[in-house]
């Protein structure tokens, strides 16, 4: 053999190698999206219902709210060049 025909067979053999390794990537992608899968599943099985007192779903709409009331207050520094505080005749 020459050293043309060698080099052939080494890139061969180095492309099989490259892409034994990619489908094992492959598959590790696809037990991943199983496992994402089954969390989806469980999900699905929680309800977001409204019950009274200390619940997630209270907790989620509390934070939900005081997020717009920060964005809130942050528009009205920007938009009147004021602090809030000031805006509000507090101080």
């Amino acid at each position: 053999m020459n050293s043309k025909e060698e080099q052939t067979n080494s890139e061969v053999t180095n492309l099989k190698s490259e892409s034994s390794k990619e489908e094992q990537k492959l598959g590790n992608n696809i037990n991943e999206n199983a496992a994402d899968n089954k969390l989806d599943e469980k999900s699905k099985n929680i309800e977001d219902e409204y019950k009274f007192g200390w619940s997630s779903y209270s907790e989620i709409t509390n934070g939900r709210f005081a997020m717009i009331g920060f964005l809130a207050i942050i528009l009205i520094e920007l938009f009147s060049q004021q602090s809030f505080l000031k805006w509000a005749g507090i101080l």
